[in-house]
């Protein structure tokens, strides 16, 4: 059993910044695959970013490369997401997902707005 606590979002303006954090409680953190999703209203849940268990591979969503980072500290049970730029159209609840093998965890979401 892994829970997954996200924090750091909030009001941002137009190209401001904020960081996520997504705490784990539970074991075998260290074996997860971490990722960052987003859901904004109306619309269905997307990938933002991913990270494997050592950190050594990270992946994004087209939208967000250049502008998110994803990193994750394992020794803190803890993953990030860095967020650049933001844009309006990053609004949306942002939850962390954590998945080995037949496990798959989701967060309770951290709100994110973006202010035009």
């Amino acid at each position: 059993q892994l829970q997954l606590h996200e924090s750091g979002g909030g009001l941002v303006q137009t190209g401001g910044s904020l960081r996520l954090s997504c705490a784990a409680l539970g074991r075998n953190f260290g074996r997860y695959l971490m990722g960052w999703f987003r859901q904004a209203p109306g619309r269905e849940r997307e990938f933002v970013a991913a990270i494997t268990w050592s950190g050594s591979s990270t992946y994004y969503t087209d939208s967000v490369k250049g502008r998110f980072i994803i990193s994750r500290d394992n020794a803190k049970s803890t993953v990030y997401l860095q967020m650049n730029s933001l844009k309006p159209e990053d609004t949306a609840v942002y939850l962390c997902n954590a998945v080995w093998l037949m496990n798959n965890y989701w967060g309770q979401g951290t709100q994110v707005t973006v202010s035009s």
